[in-house]
């Protein structure tokens, strides 16, 4: 820019922004517009507001473009920057785990419920991805501790990088092995899952968000996106305590195959939780959200 008036501003910029997003029907353009600015300008949403005339340096705007050019090409933002916030807590994610999902934090409100701040309790997370249950649960409950299981070295690296950024790694542990494989029985009070629960068939047709930058081994649920129930329903009941919770998060049309699952496994009083957009969600013997409403203190 040769003059100095026309440089862009926060506001500017984020307008600018958010009108290529939404020219390339990109889903909520003037939130990823405001998330993407955020990084390259190095600002809040707070200053964006309250300082919406800052400019921008050419450096700045430079990397604010290809950020948005990568957004055109239906990169998620989460992949962009390198990180995703889930519940209250803020991830690092990289291409070798899930990004996570607010649906996922259907899961949360159960183990909110099930559990009162201060108790003492234990868990464990199987396929834990980027840490996101496990993390998000510790964070609230200062008396619980646990252990996050992954098949993937490299999904368990982005897991202990998110426990050590949150101040959490005294509390948690990460072990390489299939669901619970070589854990004791009945040794967790609470266990919880997102299993990859898409039919194969589907995965194509997938938004390219999903489909082009998830781990297939994170969605990829077998022929008919059940597979991974099947192994988990006995698990989960060999490592869980008696009178202990489980949680699973489930597709928004999995609920009565999967509820039968973990009754045939031997659970008693097994419930389908619905998300806030009214599906299907979560499979459990916790509490229902939904008769007991928890607010997020």
């Amino acid at each position: 820019m040769t003059d100095a008036a026309a440089a862009p501003t926060l506001l500017t910029a984020w307008k600018a922004a958010q009108a290529r997003l939404k020219a390339g029907r990109i889903d909520s353009p003037s939130i990823d517009a405001r998330l993407l600015l955020e990084v390259a300008a190095g600002c809040t949403r707070t200053d964006i507001l309250t300082d919406p005339y800052r400019t921008l340096t050419a450096e700045q705007q430079t990397t604010l473009d290809g950020y948005v050019d990568r957004r055109l090409r239906r990169e998620p933002v989460s992949r962009i920057l390198g990180r995703k916030g889930f519940w209250k807590i803020m991830l690092n994610v990289t291409p070798d785990v899930l990004s996570p999902r607010p649906d996922t934090e259907a899961i949360l409100d159960v183990v909110m419920l099930a559990y009162a701040p201060h108790e003492a309790f234990t868990m464990i997370d199987l396929g834990t991805g980027s840490g996101a249950i496990l993390l998000a649960t510790l964070a609230e409950r200062a008396g619980a501790r646990g252990v996050g299981t992954d098949v993937s070295t490299e999904a368990l690296a982005v897991a202990r990088e998110n426990a050590a950024n949150l101040g959490l790694d005294n509390r948690c542990d990460f072990l390489r092995t299939e669901w619970a494989t070589g854990v004791a029985d009945h040794s967790f009070d609470l266990v919880v899952s997102n299993p990859p629960y898409i039919p194969t068939a589907d995965i194509a047709g997938l938004d390219p968000e999903v489909r082009d930058h998830d781990p297939h081994l994170a969605l990829d649920g077998g022929p008919d996106g059940l597979q991974a129930y099947r192994e988990l329903a006995p698990e989960i009941r060999r490592v869980l305590r008696p009178g202990g919770v489980f949680a699973v998060e489930i597709g928004w049309d999995q609920g009565p195959q999967v509820k039968a699952m973990f009754e045939a496994a031997g659970f008693e009083d097994v419930i389908v939780v619905k998300d806030l957009s009214d599906r299907d969600r979560v499979v459990t013997n916790g509490p229902d959200p939904r008769t007991n409403p928890v607010p997020k203190m």
